[in-house]
């Protein structure tokens, strides 16, 4: 190879310039073994075609590169997304959660309240948040105590007229007065959760039960009339198929 003959070359001419064996700290020596090292690993190289192979192998590494690039920036978008999800399913779970303990409070405060009324002008939960003072009135309705529910919802909405439950307190008002069949009263809140709050959901079941109210007190043009509304402004809601079903109903009875 061209490599050992340039070695033995060049050792006879040390041979013959130093007429003896070079020591073997010699730097030409260590140079020269270090040269042969390097050209016996270029030749193994082009002999094995590596440096094909390793052309190859930075291409394909650069095609690597380029996809895990993609895939960190696709990454990168992706957890910019999760933490938005994470962060709208905390603050879901911190609603929820709230709303739990202000269920539990509530009951809790319905339970002092047992057997007892609920002093005029005063909240179920002195102190309390609109949440908590909402729930508690709710939670008296559930527990069918009437007159103290309707008590705590007329409080709610004179201390908390602008909260999101108004709408709701308005329509419960209206139904702890419609179960104890104090039908004007409830015909005149149920109104009222129509015309104060036309946006709410609670407006068909409102217009419904002013129809119903109007069936109780035989005032079957004004009953109909509701009761047709609520067909014709709700359709393909449940208060649209009750209100159907005591038409129906009417016209059976032929009132």
């Amino acid at each position: 190879m061209k490599t050992s003959l340039l070695l033995s070359i060049v050792l006879a001419i040390s041979g013959c310039e130093l007429l003896q064996p070079a020591p073997a700290d010699d730097p030409v020596l260590i140079k020269l073994s270090e040269l042969e090292h390097r050209l016996q690993n270029i030749e193994r190289v082009v002999q094995n075609q590596s440096l094909v192979n390793l052309t190859q192998q930075v291409s394909a590494t650069e095609r690597h590169g380029d996809e895990l690039q993609g895939r960190l920036e696709a990454l990168a978008h992706s957890s910019g997304t999760t933490g938005d999800r994470q962060r709208k399913l905390y603050a879901d779970l911190d609603t929820r959660i709230q709303e739990l303990e202000s269920s539990i409070q509530a009951r809790a405060s319905v339970s002092v309240m047992d057997g007892r009324t609920l002093p005029p002008g005063q909240l179920p939960m002195p102190g309390g948040s609109a949440r908590d003072n909402y729930q508690a009135a709710f939670e008296l309705l559930k527990a069918e105590r009437y007159q103290p529910a309707a008590s705590a919802f007329k409080q709610f909405l004179v201390a908390f007229p602008d909260s999101e439950r108004a709408d709701n307190a308005q329509y419960w008002l209206a139904e702890t007065h419609y179960v104890t069949k104090q039908y004007n009263e409830a015909l005149s809140d149920f109104q009222r959760v129509i015309g104060k709050y036309p946006d709410s959901r609670k407006v068909p079941d409102a217009l419904l039960k002013m129809g119903y109210c109007h069936y109780e007190l035989k005032h079957w043009d004004d009953a109909r009339g509701s009761l047709a509304s609520v067909e014709t402004q709700y359709p393909d809601t449940t208060a649209a198929r009750l209100a159907g079903q005591r038409l129906q109903r009417m016209e059976e009875e032929g009132v």
